[in-house]
């Protein structure tokens, strides 16, 4: 797998406790939307037993001149000393990694199911799918707790308007704890939720990322739904 060093450029929040890294792109750094890469602290002022280096999928685009990362923003050596890196900070990076793509070669309309952070790749994969208009209709179902917690809420949102061919479903399980306003769907994400939206859930290839449980909840409803094992790919997100 390529190494390469970068700098940071900027971090921002996107949602409560989840943080943006921007970093510079290297030259010669190439990636599919979906994958992931290694983030490695370059002698940290801190570090503990799980070492200095997080994968973490891309959040922007292939066609972007900048690498993007998003991560919950747990008390850990590592995210303590990312908080705080000032732009440009160096960091290692070692990708891209993974297969959690679109198959160019599929032209079956793309469910994606995402539960929290685990929206990372699919934000790639959508401006990516906007940016190329795509001719292939791509789902994204978005499952938070409340709209506070949805890292790139509105950007996810108003990507109808960028391309027909994307669409949004938001849903929100913990309303009667927010403070915002939302008008989209409530409730756990499941089969009754994607049968309102898509025609024929057999008829799609699901791509499902987030924490382990969701991931296991939403492969055994696909299965039951009559989807085929082989139009179900997963991306498990654990928390570090």
């Amino acid at each position: 797998m390529p190494k390469y060093e970068t700098a940071l450029t900027r971090s921002e929040t996107v949602a409560e406790g989840t943080m943006a890294f921007h970093f510079a792109k290297p030259a010669g750094f190439k990636f599919t939307a979906g994958q992931s890469m290694n983030v490695s602290l370059i002698d940290p002022p801190e570090s503990d037993a799980k070492g200095n280096s997080r994968t973490f999928s891309i959040v922007s685009a292939p066609h972007e001149n900048e690498l993007v990362i998003a991560t919950r923003m747990r008390d850990t050596a590592f995210k303590r000393v990312l908080k705080g890196m000032p732009p440009g900070g160096r960091v290692g990076l070692r990708g891209p990694a993974g297969m959690f793509t679109l198959d160019p070669a599929d032209a079956r309309p793309a469910a994606y199911l995402a539960g929290g952070i685990g929206i990372t790749p699919f934000v790639s994969m959508l401006r990516e799918g906007a940016h190329t208009r795509l001719a292939r209709d791509l789902w994204l179902f978005y499952s938070n707790r409340r709209p506070e917690d949805a890292a790139f809420l509105e950007e996810l949102a108003a990507l109808p308007k960028r391309h027909s061919r994307c669409h949004f479903v938001g849903t929100m399980v913990e309303m009667d704890k927010s403070r915002r306003p939302w008008s989209g769907e409530t409730g756990f994400l499941d089969r009754a939720m994607l049968e309102r939206h898509l025609k024929g859930l057999a008829a799609n290839v699901y791509y499902v990322a987030g924490p382990p449980g969701l991931v296991e909840a939403m492969q055994k409803m696909l299965v039951a739904a009559g989807v085929a094992e082989e139009a179900i790919h997963t991306d498990e997100f654990f928390g570090y």
